[in-house]
């Protein structure tokens, strides 16, 4: 389909046509199908568009005619009829030939559309320099007239001549015989086929002056009959004789209504872009769909979370952090004592910093593989709920969307989680209760020691003068200092304790959040994106597909 922008709009007597809006809505539902429906179901409506774009720009100032009949079915009589010439041979002078006759009436372009039909030009006639003796609502200004080969021919060439040119047709006359008017071969190979174009099917039954005069009404209500049983009841039936004239005036004047008012070329046309998108729209469909919903991105995000192992993750930084604090703000003997048990960080192999540089290091716990189907459950829910009422095509490609072949998504979560830095820093209180231990811990050490040093003054050296101390309550000074520094220092400690649980706690929040944070984008760039991409494919389908069908 040729999809190059034309500098013109295609127009019909100079507006903008509703069929070429139906046009382009054609060309985009094509386009925004391919790589979803088959190509073969594409490929009609793409050279459609790309043949009817250039007939447009060629000219939408012409109507072009077609003359079809089986052998003997009077034609070529006819054809010199309306063009008032004896340009096609009759009978014997003219055998059957593979090449249409083409007559053009003005305006000038005519030319560059019987080229592009293919028309040779020693097969072309313009009628605007002659004489045109028509009254004025019997002229066909603008009017391209083809005779057709004969669709009876045993010629292959022949058959194939027509089938190409009929395709080009804006107004379809078929011309029949008194005799064979109920042509199988006609009826079956090409009216029957073409019901959905009664629009721009014109019937003429042709050398009526061979019916007597009482049984022409008849016949021609027969003829009528045999085609509203094919599907074509509207179809306007027209009783002539090419060679005394009868009726010829009045097809003349059907055929100069058609031209002035455009609706041949433009009903031709729009019967074409309905019928290639009537077999469009049967395979990929033309439902609303709901999309993605908040409510499937939370389920999606918390399948790939627990996937990741972001809890496991979160727990251990909450834990490491409650210890830390503890060590760094414990009473020293109970840090001592403390470090004696199992650091939650060793069973992910994290450094003490919990950066995600040591967790990318890190012997995560491997999913388990009810995580592993339970995340797979959610991307795949998430495409078939997204995808509600579209047709095989487009919902297969929203699940390869989702879901491509060879590649699992772990991998991704895993890569997201290593290239994810939460680091830990040392909270500023940590030092300040520190320090204020360390004080209390020399308190402890000096006013035990100075009990000691007067336990041994009294009984082993008395001789030793230590300072004399004022007891402090009744109590001696040194035991004081030391009872208060252990008081202090342990109170301080179950202080640190519940400061420590709660700066864990929002640590590991902070953590959560950063890797929950990597996880969504794994999900949007994954699964999300390629999901509402394809949609979004479809809406450009749908919304051209509606305009094709007007």
């Amino acid at each position: 389909m040729s999809t190059a922008v034309h500098d013109a709009q295609p127009t019909f007597a100079g507006e903008p046509s509703d069929v070429s809006k139906r046009l382009d809505g054609l060309t985009q539902a094509v386009a925004a199908s391919r790589g979803r429906i088959d190509e073969e179901i594409l490929a009609p409506a793409e050279m459609l568009a790309g043949r009817a774009n250039e007939r447009l720009r060629l000219s939408g100032e012409h109507t072009i005619v077609a003359l079809a009949g089986a052998t003997g079915s009077g034609k070529s009589s006819l054809f010199n009829a309306l063009t008032d010439l004896e340009l096609a041979g009759v009978g014997v002078r003219r055998p059957t030939t593979s090449w249409a006759l083409a007559c053009a009436w003005g305006p000038d372009g005519a030319q560059g559309l019987l080229e592009w039909m293919g028309i040779p030009p020693r097969h072309q006639v313009s009628r605007l320099s002659m004489l045109d003796r028509s009254a004025e609502d019997t002229k066909l200004d603008g009017l391209v007239l083809l005779d057709l080969p004969d669709h009876d021919s045993t010629e292959v060439s022949h058959h194939l001549e027509m089938d190409r040119l009929v395709k080009y047709a804006d107004l379809l006359v078929w011309v029949l015989d008194p005799q064979k008017y109920a042509d199988a071969a006609l009826h079956d190979r090409y009216i029957r086929p073409m019901a959905s174009y009664s629009d721009v099917t014109v019937v003429v039954l042709n050398q009526i002056d061979r019916i007597p005069y009482e049984q022409r009404t008849r016949t021609l209500e027969d003829v009528r009959r045999i085609l509203a049983a094919e599907g074509l009841p509207d179809v306007e039936v027209v009783g002539v004789s090419a060679t005394r004239g009868d009726g010829i005036e009045d097809l003349k004047r059907l055929l100069a209504t058609r031209i002035r008012a455009k609706a041949s070329a433009k009903g031709r046309l729009g019967s074409d872009i309905t019928a290639a998108a009537q077999v469009i729209a049967q395979v990929g469909g033309t439902h609303q769909v709901p999309g993605i919903s908040p409510a499937d991105r939370r389920v999606l995000d918390d399948a790939l979370v627990s996937c990741a192992g972001v809890p496991q993750v979160v727990d251990a930084i909450a834990a490491a952090t409650r210890r830390q604090a503890i060590l760094r703000t414990g009473w020293p003997v109970a840090r001592w004592l403390g470090k004696l048990r199992r650091d939650p960080l060793k069973g992910l192999m994290l450094d003490s910093d919990m950066s995600m540089t040591a967790l990318a290091r890190a012997s995560l716990p491997e999913a388990s593989p009810v995580q592993r189907a339970n995340a797979e459950l959610a991307i795949r829910d998430l495409a078939e709920k997204a995808s509600v009422g579209l047709e095989h095509p487009w919902r297969d490609a929203v699940r390869a969307a989702a879901s491509p072949p060879g590649h699992t998504i772990v991998d991704d979560l895993d890569a997201a989680i290593a290239a994810t830095h939460v680091r830990a820093r040392t909270a500023w209180w940590w030092r300040v209760v520190q320090v204020i231990q360390w004080l209390a811990m020399l308190g402890l050490i000096a006013g035990l020691g100075w009990l000691a040093a007067q336990g041994l003054q009294d009984s082993v050296y008395p001789d030793m003068s230590l300072p004399e101390l004022k007891d402090i309550a009744g109590f001696p000074a040194a035991a004081v200092v030391a009872a208060g520094s252990a008081a202090v220092g342990i109170v301080l400690g179950l202080l640190s304790r519940v400061f420590a649980r709660l700066s864990g706690r929002r640590r590991a929040r902070n953590a959560d959040r950063q890797l929950r944070e990597a996880i969504d984008s794994v999900a949007v760039t994954r699964v999300v994106a390629p999901v509402q991409a394809e949609l979004d494919a479809y809406g450009a389908y749908r919304t051209g597909i509606l305009a094709a069908l007007g």
